[in-house]
């Protein structure tokens, strides 16, 4: 394992080369994970999201979501991590879009399937940052342009995917629709049944929909849809748990609490300390 710290001996930035056993049962990070998988078929699972994924692919996951791997064997993988302290996707999204393209989107696949060219590229992307690991002094500006680099790369050919992916496949108006009123309404509608009222169909007819369109139930994507926004809160200001709890409509910090750890296995207070408070906290200041 090849890693960068802090002085304080805080974890920046890690690269690891093994097999896909070590994920074969659930584990959270506290940095944002890629996994760069060159061959082998399974299943991802990231939260309530199940995917399916043949190599050569590339698989995201955010800080602290629960991810495993489903094989009949395991294959080899590449683990390349970083924290939010390193790299600030927020603070970067315009150099790389990445975030709610490759992170933070609860519906679009976290993976992008690669060409035959695609690979040497993160292949030596890859091997470039390993062998700055090597230096004696690995430069952190010349690491973060690698992770930089290997990011635009990810988000230029998922952008395509879906592109590409939009076109073959047949839109659902009706689940696009839910989309758009689920992110207008996550916090005052919480029941699958108002949704489904709102678009003129039957709940059972909605959550067969739904959950073939976004692999995903309703119930999974409400739920994704407040932690979601919950997380952005927590790392992207510095409002008091409190204060967060009451923007969410919750009825107090300690239903919140409860409801956020049911989801993420963790407290807020505690993905919080892991994740940190990112920079842009503080720039509308």
């Amino acid at each position: 394992m090849k890693e960068v710290f802090t002085r304080a001996r805080e974890y920046l930035l890690g690269l690891k080369k093994t097999d896909t056993d070590l994920l074969s049962t659930p584990a959270q990070f506290s940095e944002y994970t890629i996994l760069f998988i060159p061959d082998g078929e399974g299943i991802y699972h990231a939260d309530f999201g199940t995917f399916n994924f043949k190599g050569p692919v590339i698989l995201f996951s955010t800080p602290l979501q629960v991810i495993y791997i489903e094989q009949s064997k395991p294959t080899p993988v590449t683990i390349l991590q970083f924290h939010g302290d390193f790299y600030c996707i927020e603070y970067h999204r315009t150099e790389v879009a990445c975030n709610g393209l490759l992170f933070n989107n609860i519906y679009i696949q976290p993976c992008i399937t690669l060409a035959d060219k695609d690979i040497r590229v993160f292949e030596n992307l890859l091997n470039d940052i390993d062998e700055e690991f090597k230096q004696g002094l690995p430069s952190e500006i010349v690491l973060r342009s690698y992770l930089q680099l290997f990011l635009a790369k990810s988000s230029s050919i998922k952008i395509k995917l879906i592109d590409n992916h939009t076109e073959s496949r047949e839109k659902d108006e009706q689940m696009e629709r839910f989309r758009q009123l689920l992110d207008q309404h996550y916090l005052t509608l919480h029941k699958p049944s108002e949704y489904a009222q709102l678009l003129s169909m039957s709940p059972n007819n909605f959550t067969k929909r739904c959950s073939r369109y976004f692999k995903k139930t309703p119930s999974q994507l409400i739920q994704e849809r407040i932690i979601l926004e919950a997380k952005k809160q927590l790392h992207l200001t510095r409002q008091s748990i409190k204060e967060i709890a009451y923007a969410l409509k919750f009825e107090d910090e300690f239903y919140f609490s409860r409801f956020f750890k049911k989801v993420t296995k963790v407290s807020p207070q505690t993905f919080r300390d892991k994740t940190g408070i990112s920079i842009v906290a503080d720039l509308s200041k």
